[in-house]
């Protein structure tokens, strides 16, 4: 089983165990404003959403990495970080985080995503990791350029949200550049 470790955080991958931290955080307004998922129902709902992201963390090769964020030091659960990869011809894969907003403003969402980053180059041999945001989501952007990726463009009403359809910026970081 994928375990990452950084200075402060552990990255493991998530297990029915987490399900209730996750629909704590995934029913966060502040969390759910930039999600395309909406706040869940009831934590049946949640259940259904997450059950294929446990499966997929139990094949023989996995295909979508879901990890759970702790704490090292006490192993609090701190969000979610997942690795999608893509087709193997394209040797790519598409990354998204969501942390608990106590957990914001304090570089971990950095951390986890530089750790991610670097599963992906080094132990996957990854060519190129993507990443997008909602151009509103300025917190979200900041992370992905500390930790790399290059802002490549704009997508224009990508992303249905609540308030309505939304521009999607789109970063990418490759394996011959600059990371930690």
């Amino acid at each position: 089983m994928e375990t990452l470790h950084t200075n402060r955080l552990v990255l493991r991958l998530i297990t029915k165990s987490d399900l209730v931290a996750i629909h704590k955080l995934q029913s966060i307004p502040e969390v759910d404003k930039y999600n395309t998922l909406g706040i869940p129902k009831n934590f049946e709902e949640t259940k259904k959403v997450m059950t294929p992201l446990l499966e997929a963390n139990q094949k023989k090769e996995i295909d979508y990495y879901t990890f759970a964020i702790e704490q090292n030091n006490d192993n609090k659960f701190v969000g979610l970080i997942a690795l999608i990869l893509g087709s193997k011809k394209y040797n790519d894969a598409e990354v998204w985080f969501k942390l608990n907003p106590k957990f914001w403003k304090k570089g971990y969402a950095t951390e986890a995503l530089i750790a991610i980053i670097n599963f992906g180059f080094k132990k996957l041999e990854l060519h190129r990791i993507t990443a997008g945001c909602a151009v509103e989501n300025l917190a979200s952007a900041k992370v992905l350029v500390k930790a790399g990726m290059q802002l490549e463009g704009r997508r224009r009403k990508a992303l249905p949200l609540k308030t309505g359809w939304n521009d999607n910026f789109d970063y990418a970081i490759i394996e011959s550049d600059e990371w930690v």
